[in-house]
């Protein structure tokens, strides 16, 4: 024989109905917004990680044609990987892969195209600035001057600050401004860190300007030393 409830837990059972008719289907909709809100952050997650893998897999594609020197598959396997998946970084890495070879191959007018849409489309900075730094390295040696230096002229991060004020040094030398180039090279050679080999080439280049930035360094260095007592 079942137990009848007694007072208080038909008290208790009838407070219970009450909540729940009074706030149950407010309850019920935030668990379904809660649940649906995990559900869609798990499905965005897989979703780019399968977007991922097989960006991952169509950049071999464009790897293996770029090192075997097959220009029509690196074609289609560069189209094919900005239209499914322009938007990873994998496209963007496959842009500058193919603007080399394109480049390795003298096909200058392939390699600039390539190198517009990464400077262009990619989100990250890095790429950009390696982009438009190679784009304007192919712009001066085709004498595009002023192209070239709008290129490397705009913001660009801090770690690239150094290598776009020395391709805008190479550009003013080549145009014959002899003054303007010092002052880039000067800029560059200060940004550079003083164990980059780079920065040796730079110096090199301020060299043949006849400016000797070590010298300069050094005479800055002593013209701001403290006098000592003994000097006074």
């Amino acid at each position: 024989m079942a137990k009848h409830l007694d007072l208080e837990e038909q008290e208790q059972l009838a407070e219970l109905k009450h909540f729940w008719k009074r706030y149950g289907n407010a309850i019920s909709w935030a668990l379904i917004v809660m649940l649906s809100a995990v559900a869609a952050w798990n499905g965005y997650h897989y979703w780019q990680r399968s977007q991922a893998a097989q960006a991952a897999v169509m950049y071999d594609e464009v790897e293996r044609a770029a090192l075997a020197g097959d220009m029509p598959k690196l074609d289609r396997s560069v189209a094919d990987l900005k239209e499914h998946f322009g938007r990873t970084t994998y496209a963007e890495q496959a842009g500058l892969l193919a603007a080399r070879a394109y480049y390795d191959k003298s096909n200058l007018d392939a390699s600039k195209t390539a190198l517009v849409w990464v400077a262009s489309k990619a989100s990250d900075e890095g790429y950009q600035s390696i982009a438009k730094l190679r784009l304007s390295g192919i712009l001066l040696e085709t004498k595009a001057y002023d192209e070239a230096l709008q290129q490397v002229s705009g913001v660009m991060p801090k770690s690239f600050a150094a290598l776009a004020a020395d391709r805008r040094g190479d550009i003013l030398a080549a145009q014959g401004k002899k003054a303007e180039a010092k002052t880039e090279y000067q800029i560059a050679y200060k940004e550079f860190d003083e164990r980059t080999e780079y920065r040796r080439l730079v110096e090199v280049k301020l060299n043949a300007l006849g400016v000797d930035p070590v010298g300069a360094a050094k005479a800055l260095s002593v013209s701001v030393a403290p006098v000592s007592e003994s000097q006074k």
